[in-house]
């Protein structure tokens, strides 16, 4: 904690909230000169045109990840010639391509530009989604969910590090959000069109886990379309692939969302941009980050577990296979509002670690009830206890994300932390995909309660967290209020001086009191 002057006054400035200094020159030239309506104006544009696309993009990339959980219920594995621990195998060979590939993906996005990286990205991860219609046997099987993960790789950072670059650091966390409600609704939507495609079993002589595979595919190919038409590269290259002579921005709104970007992170201003190895030094010794990191580790992994095996878990109560996926999808959708609330509360509030404390709670809430619930024959009861596990299942883990930034020193830092996040985030659905296993089926004791335990330590982690992080506030506090307090006695001192000068027979008597106490606060002053 510092303080610099501002006028009469002493605003106290952390090195959690100020900009780093910038490194590139240009940066000193820029200047605030448009009015607030236009940056509003550029800024809501700028909305309708970034936010949609990457949203519709993480919306597709869900479907094609997620939509093997709904073909569980229309005999896949029997069709497909495999058992469920060899099913588990694939899922993690999905989340070892993600994890593999996540840098590199990144890399080329840096040197290539998010509208051209993440067009073909679409692209990739949509073919290879289409074409495991065709699969046969374990060989294939696990091949297609390894390109899978490997296409997939690098692109729920590379469309964060894409709204950084657009975007204010005031403005990313609302967008970061919103741009997780495609993550949100592809989990909810997957499962409700997979009741509908599913029935399509017959029609060409095809399953219904064939259509499932290729039309979903086929859909994010089509968005891979819009992606090559609507989405600017960035702000030196304001076209998009398919259209380079196409500008979405006209070059003042240009000026402006530039500028102010650049005015609030110097950092973003720079020619060129790499991370030094004292960086990675200051990312990797922050232990904070590492705890940001476990707990993320700690949500993930049984949700990956759960979301895979949650309509064969409502299946298993004796609802009818197909139904079972419509049913699937009811906590998805209550998870839109409630995490909206919970993302409300955590930016508007400044809760970010009691947000993200009673999501963990909400979530190992819903392991308890599923594994209370085992022992109980009423399916609606058991079938509360999906809805709840799915509602409060996901939204940690933005909300986490959220509070991790603040915990960086430095955009370096945070740049670091946050692939270290996402890596940590895919490398839970390795271990994940095991939790479920054939010997505990169909009510999976074993794997509720191996949950309980996983969520159980990472809530103690984000307490343990969350107790730092006030520790932290109060100290920063003590220090601000001890600083402010020096300054105002040292400014009534100024002061009683001006009046001992024009009245200096009624000041005598008060000149040793004052020796002594302006030696003291002198001391506090340069002590703070």
């Amino acid at each position: 904690m510092s303080a610099e002057k501002n006028g009469n006054s002493l605003v106290p400035t952390s090195s959690y909230d100020s900009p780093p200094r910038p490194e590139d020159e240009e940066t000193l030239r820029l200047a605030k000169n448009w009015t607030p309506e236009e940056e509003q104006r550029a800024k809501r544009k700028m909305d309708f045109i970034i936010m949609p696309i990457l949203t519709l993009g993480f919306f597709c990339l869900q479907l094609d990840r997620g939509n093997i959980a709904n073909a569980l219920t229309d005999n896949f594995l029997k069709d497909v010639r495999i058992t469920q621990d060899q099913f588990n195998v694939g899922q993690q060979m999905l989340s070892l391509g993600i994890v593999l590939f996540e840098v590199p993906s990144n890399m080329a996005l840096y040197r290539i530009g998010p509208g051209k990286w993440l067009t073909l990205q679409l692209f990739l991860f949509g073919i290879v989604s289409t074409f495991q219609a065709f699969q046969r046997g374990y060989g294939p099987f696990i091949a297609t969910r390894f390109l899978l993960g490997m296409t997939e790789s690098g692109f729920i950072p590379g469309g964060l590090w894409t709204l950084s670059t657009w975007y204010t650091r005031s403005e990313t966390a609302k967008r970061v959000m919103f741009f997780y409600f495609g993550n949100q609704i592809g989990q909810a939507s997957s499962k409700l069109l997979a009741y509908g495609i599913l029935h399509m079993r017959g029609v060409g002589g095809q399953p219904g886990w064939f259509w499932l595979f290729a039309l979903m595919g086929a859909f994010t190919v089509a968005s891979g379309f819009v992606f090559g038409f609507f989405l600017p590269d960035s702000f030196k290259n304001p076209t998009s692939t398919f259209l380079p002579k196409k500008r979405w921005f006209t070059d003042r709104e240009l000026e402006i969302l530039r500028t102010r970007v650049i005015l609030d992170d110097p950092m973003k201003g720079k020619k060129k941009s790499h991370i030094g190895l004292d960086a990675f030094k200051r990312a990797f010794g922050n232990w904070r980050l590492w705890v940001h990191l476990f707990i993320t580790l700690c949500n993930n992994g049984p949700q990956r577990a759960f979301d895979t095996y949650s309509p064969s878990i409502v299946s298993s109560f004796g609802f009818a296979p197909l139904t079972s996926n419509a049913l699937a999808s009811v906590g998805f959708w209550l998870q839109v509002p409630v995490s909206f609330v919970f993302s409300y509360v955590s930016d508007h509030f400044n809760l970010r670690g009691p947000t993200v404390i009673a999501g963990f709670s909400g979530h190992m809430l819903g392991y308890i009830f599923n594994r209370i619930f085992t022992e109980l024959n009423s399916r609606g009861v058991k079938y509360f206890g999906v809805v709840w596990t799915q509602t409060f299942g996901t939204f940690s883990h933005p909300l986490n994300i959220a509070w991790m930034s603040l915990s960086a020193r430095d955009s370096e830092e945070r740049a670091l932390a946050m692939a270290m996040v996402i890596m940590g985030a895919n490398t839970a659905g390795i271990y994940g995909a095991q939790i479920f296993r054939s010997d505990d089926k169909p009510k999976y004791r074993r794997g509720f309660s191996i949950n309980i335990a996983i969520l159980a330590f990472g809530l103690l982690l984000a307490i343990i967290r969350y107790i730092d992080d006030r520790r932290l506030k109060k100290r920063a506090l003590a220090e601000e209020t001890t600083i402010l307090s020096s300054e105002g006695d040292v400014a009534s001192l100024r002061a009683r001086e001006s009046t001992d000068a024009a009245h200096p027979v009624s000041s005598a008597k008060a000149v040793e009191d004052d020796k002594e106490k302006k030696e003291v606060l002198n001391g506090n002053v340069v002590r703070a």
